[in-house]
């Protein structure tokens, strides 16, 4: 549990998309290159791929065990790997290089989380404790997005554009050291290469294809995740609508991480007992009131009261889908079985940012109201679906 405490609120500084380097660099593109809304989304979409391929990280390490180990080692080189590459974006000004740079961070973040996300199921399904390990996880994670969210915005408030993007990138790069010194926490018994193991775990990846409810669970995830996103476009409408101040917008993802750490907390004492497709039906319900909310954010009190709503929802709604994952993965292919269920996710997020910055852009003129209504429609749509993926049996 300290373990997962630690790296995961390295994860929630150093994530990219998440993390305090976001909105320095959604600023510095804005400001120093005039680039839209469209222009950020798309271009920075590629910040997903390397989370996308999850499965390939837990791939190798299920079947490749590095210096003896299959999660240590391999822990050790990403968090390392994640150091240099933020070290790199405080040198660097030009986007396509910042681009390039952010994305190695992605990649070595990417394959920390996987290399963890193993860990969790191997260790949640032995003491059958996967919601509480998946409920610690996004906790901590969401507490460190909500301070690096606030310090974000600070930094825009203190440096020019690309002063506060490079002490972001400054602050990223120190975060994973963090993880070097946690490694001793890692309870792994040596591994290597022989004919028995490998055709254990050849069996365990072979399972994951022929499972019939890992596909239908899939399948629910991506629709889950795939509504039209107003993240970007909620950037743009708060800070050239509601003019407010960068500082305030950094405070507010910070609100809302706030509000997923309260989302954690009512999972523990509340919900920790309910069946998964109730819990699933809560989520999806809390979702879509949770979005349609942002149709009321028209001044800074009410902001503050959306987002914390926002956030609770968002929790709760990672806790339930995260745990029917870690639940449904194969013995022996943990790593690549979760992280292949962490991809579908991954892959249905910046589809549906991308889309929603088109919709704002292209076919709402710049509106941001009616965007949200596709959205909380999109994600409604998605109860409707719970019996057609039998997540009952689940």
């Amino acid at each position: 549990m300290l373990f997962f405490a630690v790296v995961y609120t390295v994860e929630g500084i150093g994530q990219a998309k998440v993390g305090i380097v976001w909105q320095p660099l959604t600023y510095f593109l804005k400001t120093q290159y005039g680039w839209t809304a469209l222009q950020i989304a798309a271009s920075l979409a590629v910040l997903d791929l390397p989370w996308v391929v999850k499965p390939l990280y837990g791939l190798v390490s299920d079947f490749l065990p590095l210096f003896g180990y299959r999660r240590r080692s391999y822990l050790l080189l990403s968090n390392l790997a994640a150091v240099v590459a933020f070290a790199w974006v405080t040198q660097v000004v030009a986007p396509a290089a910042i681009v390039f740079a952010l994305v190695l961070t992605s990649i070595a973040m990417a394959v920390s989380s996987t290399l963890c996300g193993a860990l969790l199921v191997e260790n949640g399904q032995r003491h059958n404790v996967s919601g509480a390990f998946v409920n610690q996880q996004w906790m901590w994670f969401s507490g460190a997005a909500a301070a690096t969210s606030l310090a974000g915005g600070g930094l825009i408030e203190v440096f020019s554009p690309t002063g506060a993007l490079h002490v972001a990138a400054l602050i990223a790069a120190i975060a994973p050291l963090a993880v070097l010194l946690c490694l001793h926490l890692v309870e792994e018994a040596r591994a290597g290469i022989d004919r028995a193991a490998v055709r254990g775990r050849l069996d365990g990846l072979l399972n994951t294809f022929r499972s019939r409810t890992l596909w239908l669970i899939a399948a629910f995830l991506f629709c889950y995740y795939y509504s039209p996103g107003f993240g970007t476009p909620l950037y743009f409408h708060m800070t050239d609508r509601l003019h407010f101040s960068q500082g305030f917008i950094g405070a507010l993802s910070a609100v809302s991480g706030v509000g997923w750490v309260a989302g954690g907390l009512l999972y523990r004492w509340a919900l920790a007992k309910m069946r998964t497709r109730a819990l699933l039906q809560v989520s999806i319900v809390l979702g879509t009131l949770g979005t349609l909310a942002f149709l009321l954010m028209v001044g800074p009190v009410s902001a503050v009261v959306v987002y914390f709503l926002f956030g609770v929802a968002g929790m709760i709604a990672n806790v339930a889908t995260l745990t029917l994952a870690a639940k449904h993965c194969p013995a022996r292919a943990e790593g690549f079985a979760f992280a292949a269920l962490m991809s579908v996710m991954n892959l249905a997020t910046p589809l549906a940012d991308t889309s929603g910055a088109y919709l704002y852009d292209h076919v709402f003129a710049g509106q941001l109201a009616p965007l949200i209504v596709v959205s909380a429609a999109f994600t409604a749509f998605v109860l409707v679906l719970i019996p057609l993926f039998r997540i009952e049996r689940a």
